[in-house]
């Protein structure tokens, strides 16, 4: 799938009209705490890394980033390609070397 398809799928589901960007900044939050969580009980209380349940916490992550960019005009395609050129630039053969 495709960024900016995903991106204009996503928005399909987003409710009311008023403090969207709040709204979305709020849930990007919140959501961000569930994968932290998932990852902190993995990393330091010896449970299992619960695949499914990180999928369905970072499937909520995008869709708050998408949504934030989907109220700032700004095409989700763009805030990936954009990252990925910054990390080419920090990065530079390392990052390439890695995608091989």
């Amino acid at each position: 799938m495709e960024f900016n398809d995903y991106q204009k799928l996503a928005n399909r589901t987003l409710l009311g009209n008023e403090q969207v960007l709040t709204n979305c900044a709020l849930g990007l939050a919140s959501e961000s705490g569930e994968v932290i969580d998932l990852i902190k009980k993995y990393t330091f209380n010896g449970e299992d890394l619960n695949r499914a349940e990180l999928v369905k916490e970072m499937g909520d992550v995008m869709w708050y980033l998408s949504q934030i960019a989907e109220w700032a005009d700004i095409p989700f395609e763009e805030v990936a390609q954009q990252n990925i050129t910054k990390l080419n630039a920090r990065y530079g053969k390392q990052h390439d070397e890695k995608k091989a």
